[in-house]
């Protein structure tokens, strides 16, 4: 690790990042000596043929510059690519900071050098970097798609339903489960689209298109701020381009436009 690698520093909720003459973003290059001996760095992949780290500090060496930026900002200004190493490092950052002790026995823990996974050499409990997968689904009735709002989104925005799996539950047992308790529908006919790592902090997300099977919008109140169907020809603000809700809607909207103009030769 003497020679020059790329490093993701996270500073804060906020990682460092370097802009080039060309206005190309991507992390800082430094050595490790700039950090000094103590540093605990964890390897999070390649980027442009070269090794890439992550650790966390709050005071970055004085020869490394750029500016922090916000996770999720960096899908639209530095890439996927770049986002999808921030998200990764900044998950195994966490998962180093809290499995620092045995949840077991209270030891401290080991990095083991075979894989990515945190080990009591007292009772030997191993820690692996935490996934907590997510359903997400769309649900289609004709032209109409059905739409929800947390309170938590930005004013206006709807979205696609969505919730975390449960011990011992099937991603698809999951959706009819969410679907069912949100808003209060049946839904058949669950058709997966794609997944998505969403560091935020740890999710994976899984999306599916359901057909509308039967049931009256009821919005659970604790959960859900509005609900309602919506023609494709006249959606409410969305979610960004960056989410995989964003990519499930526009995904449904060019299928269904496809399926008329055939319908129509």
């Amino acid at each position: 690790m003497s020679d020059l690698s790329y490093w993701l520093i996270r500073c804060g909720n906020q990682v460092l990042i370097s802009v080039d003459a060309q206005g190309n973003e991507a992390f800082p290059q430094a050595r490790r000596a700039d950090f000094g001996d103590s540093i605990e760095a964890l390897h999070i992949g390649q980027w442009n043929g070269s090794a890439c780290y992550a650790i966390e500090s709050d005071n970055i060496p004085s020869n490394i510059t750029g500016e922090l930026r916000p996770v999720r900002s960096l899908f639209a200004s530095a890439g996927p690519e770049i986002f999808a190493l921030a998200g990764r490092g900044t998950q195994m950052i966490d998962w180093q900071k809290n499995h620092r002790f045995c949840g077991h026995c209270g030891t401290p823990t080991v990095m083991k050098k075979t894989e990515y996974a945190l080990e009591c050499p007292a009772c030997r409990l191993v820690a692996y970097p935490r996934i907590s997968p997510a359903v997400m689904v769309l649900i289609e009735r004709g032209h109409e798609l059905m739409l929800a709002r947390s309170p938590h989104f930005r004013p206006g925005v709807f979205s696609a339903l969505a919730g975390f799996v449960e011990a011992g539950e099937t991603l698809e047992q999951c959706a009819v489960r969410e679907v069912r308790e949100e808003v209060g529908l049946e839904i058949s006919n669950l058709r997966y689209f794609t997944s998505q790592s969403w560091p935020f902090p740890n999710s994976l997300m899984v999306a599916f298109f359901a057909d509308y099977a039967g049931g009256e919008i009821t919005p659970d109140p604790t959960e859900i701020e509005a609900a309602g169907w919506f023609s494709r020809e006249e959606l409410p603000p969305l979610p960004e381009h960056v989410s995989i809700a964003r990519q499930l809607i526009d995904a449904s909207c060019r299928l269904y436009t496809a399926q008329r103009f055939i319908t129509a030769q």
